[in-house]
């Protein structure tokens, strides 16, 4: 049941990197005019969760290959904002709305010169922080003219999609699993099967491992080197 008072706009808050996006609200954005507010609410959202399999080996006496697990990709959600300059919906008639969207453009896809990269965001309905991410895709359609040609509603489609610190990323998913994709630093002291020891829970897989990072020399390891310990089929291996 609905509640009264007053009507919260969905906002749009960008932010430098992931980490400031955890951290910032939305004095921040708005200090760093880094904010976009909805002119009317999205009557829906769209989340998706995605989960990625490769195809294992046909089992004996199966009729198909099974599917592996690897890992479950960052969440995505999509949201429609209207465009309207006639005044129907807010009372406010303006020129057109070319200038609304020129800005929507700025803060969610151009390209910033401090940081390398297009901002990063956190969405904010009321009290409540709903999505934190990326723009990975937008989209406008125009469907209102006036004589001249020039549009005068819009409907803009973007979808965003999960970024967030590889630290809380590691606390929500169990990195402990044999069976998922791991990347381990090198420290010193490291062995190749010590390390598949750790992973694995049997130092046998180092030769697999060795051959899937290209080394020449599994004895021979470099602290500070970045090695890839895919999944491995115990039953093969």
């Amino acid at each position: 049941m609905a509640t009264g008072g007053k009507l919260e706009k969905l906002l749009i808050l960008g932010f430098k990197d992931s980490k400031e996006a955890e951290k910032g609200g939305i004095p921040e954005a708005i200090q760093n005019d880094a904010y976009f507010e909805a002119l009317i609410n999205p009557e829906t959202y769209t989340l998706d969760y995605k989960l990625k399999f490769s195809e294992s080996g046909q089992g004996q006496g199966t009729s198909g290959k099974q599917l592996k697990y690897e890992y479950t990709e960052p969440e995505e959600i999509t949201f429609e904002f209207l465009f309207d300059n006639t005044g129907i919906i807010d009372g406010q008639p303006r020129e057109n709305i070319a200038d609304d969207l020129k800005r929507l453009k700025q803060i969610l896809i151009e390209y910033k010169g401090d940081s390398h990269e297009p901002r990063h965001f956190k969405l904010v309905w009321g009290q409540n922080s709903i999505f934190k991410g990326r723009v990975t895709e937008l989209s406008i359609t125009y469907k209102l003219f006036n004589p001249d040609g020039s549009p005068i509603r819009a409907v803009a489609r973007v979808k965003f999609k999960s970024s967030i610190e590889e630290q809380i990323r590691a606390a929500k998913e169990d990195k402990k699993s044999p069976d998922l994709t791991h990347i381990r630093q090198v420290k010193a002291g490291d062995t190749l099967p010590l390390l598949c020891y750790r992973i694995y829970g049997d130092a046998r897989y180092y030769l697999q491992v060795a051959a899937a990072n290209g080394l020449g020399n599994f004895r021979y390891l470099k602290p500070g080197q970045d090695l890839v310990f895919p999944p491995i089929d115990k039953t093969t291996a």
